[in-house]
């Protein structure tokens, strides 16, 4: 019984190592050829007797059931208390979102009550978009103004070259005929 004990406290080590590592459904596979292979041990090393093997035997079948039993309903538990887990988080996540839908329309709507104001605001201050215009034609009218005052300045100097050009020709018709006085 002593050799039997202590292959079952080597054992449970390894199974736990096993189905931590794998998938629930592998997980119970793994589970009965585990402990199909234990119990093909004990049939392999009980006594000569057959009446004490078989009663190793249902024992072993016994403790090993419990034992399978209490494993599923501690990973139940917990399977139970990661989805609460995640339930939480979930909940917690969707609340987090529906505050922020609700920051996002309220700053919508806050942003549309400025851009009214503003479209108000610009309608009823038409002199800021005239005085703009009125600025520009402020500033054509003085370039309008100096190149009038250039034209005039080029006209009267203009009419200074005429009048010293015609009496350039009168010197000039003088000058030939005294010339031409002298020459004959």
């Amino acid at each position: 019984m002593s050799s039997l004990l202590s292959q079952h406290k080597d054992r449970p080590c390894l199974r736990k190592s096993i189905s931590s590592d794998s998938s629930p459904a592998s997980s119970a596979a793994t589970t009965r050829s585990l402990r199909h292979e234990r119990l093909s041990r004990l049939n392999s090393s009980g006594s000569g007797f057959d009446g004490s093997n078989n009663t190793s035997t249902n024992h072993a079948e016994s403790y090993f059931k419990r034992r399978e039993n209490r494993l599923s309903a501690r990973k139940k538990a917990e399977e139970e208390t990661a989805n609460n887990d995640y339930k939480k988080m979930y909940e917690k996540a969707l609340s987090t979102n529906q505050r922020l839908k609700s920051r996002l329309e309220t700053s919508k709507q806050e942003l549309t009550v400025i851009q009214d104001q503003l479209q108000r605001a610009q309608k009823e201050r038409p002199g800021d978009s005239s005085s703009d215009m009125l600025e520009a034609e402020k500033k054509e009218s003085w370039s309008l103004k100096k190149r009038i005052s250039d034209m005039e300045e080029q006209l009267k100097a203009k009419a200074e070259l005429k009048m010293e050009n015609q009496r350039l020709k009168d010197e000039n018709g003088a000058l030939i005929r005294v010339i031409t006085k002298l020459s004959k």
